[in-house]
């Protein structure tokens, strides 16, 4: 079975709302339920487990799952002190016949369900390729110049921009595969700072799928501003 696993645990503060930017409404409707949108619109996800923050579970079950009727979200789960914990703590509760796993952020409400679908179907063509390959993310590419500095802020050299992007979600992986990496850090007390880092440190391959550019993470007010916009333009009002 193919699962997705939508964290919606943090605390983000940079919003300067009293709200979690997750719960903030877009046109009546929480940014998480937009995000759980694409998701339950995805014909090969098949069940989704959905992470929040301490106290939120049943706000989250009777405020978004069941207001909006989502049929395919199985669990929600407590949310660790970390991004990391917290999608250790749902790895840790796929069944066994949980075959790929999608992991995404759910302050990220603008991927639509045919990208998440294409993911996973580039996994799969991939691994048939090369076998070392294991994940795949959602990726932007970066149209600045990008420096690599040092401690005290001087420029070390320049980087080939074709050869940077800009990591987002969601990463899809085999869910062996994914379970093990964060099994591995957890052990070795490794921090990283997304899911495909965690992979690659074992050795497996990860590829790179790039993104339209509205895949924005709702950080700040103007990422908040701009989702609104485009949610409009697209005609989801809701």
């Amino acid at each position: 079975m193919i699962y997705a696993i939508i964290t919606a645990a943090g605390k983000g503060t940079r919003l300067k709302s009293d709200i979690s930017k997750q719960f903030i409404k877009i046109y009546g409707k929480p940014v998480l339920a937009h995000t759980i949108e694409s998701f339950e619109n995805c014909p090969e996800i098949e069940r989704i487990f959905i992470v929040v923050p301490k106290d939120y579970a049943d706000f989250c079950n009777d405020e978004i799952i069941n207001k909006y009727k989502f049929s395919k979200v199985e669990k929600t789960i407590t949310g660790g002190s970390t991004r990391q914990q917290s999608v250790y703590n749902a790895l840790k509760l796929l069944p066994e016949n949980c075959s790929i796993v999608a992991v995404h952020d759910g302050v990220r409400p603008l991927i639509s369900p045919a990208e998440i679908g294409n993911l996973i179907k580039n996994l799969i063509s991939f691994n048939k390729e090369d076998d070392k390959v294991k994940g795949v993310i959602t990726a932007a590419p970066a149209y600045e110049t990008v420096k690599k500095i040092d401690s005290n802020n001087y420029i070390d050299c320049t980087i080939t921009r074709s050869l940077v992007c800009m990591a987002q979600t969601p990463q899809v992986f085999f869910c062996r595969t994914l379970v093990e990496a964060y099994k591995k850090a957890e052990q070795q007390n490794y921090t990283g700072t997304d899911d495909s880092s965690l992979v690659e440190r074992l050795g497996w391959k990860v590829k790179a799928v790039i993104a339209h550019q509205e895949n924005i993470k709702i950080t700040t007010p103007l990422d908040l501003f701009l989702a609104e916009l485009i949610i409009h333009r697209n005609g989801k009002k809701k």
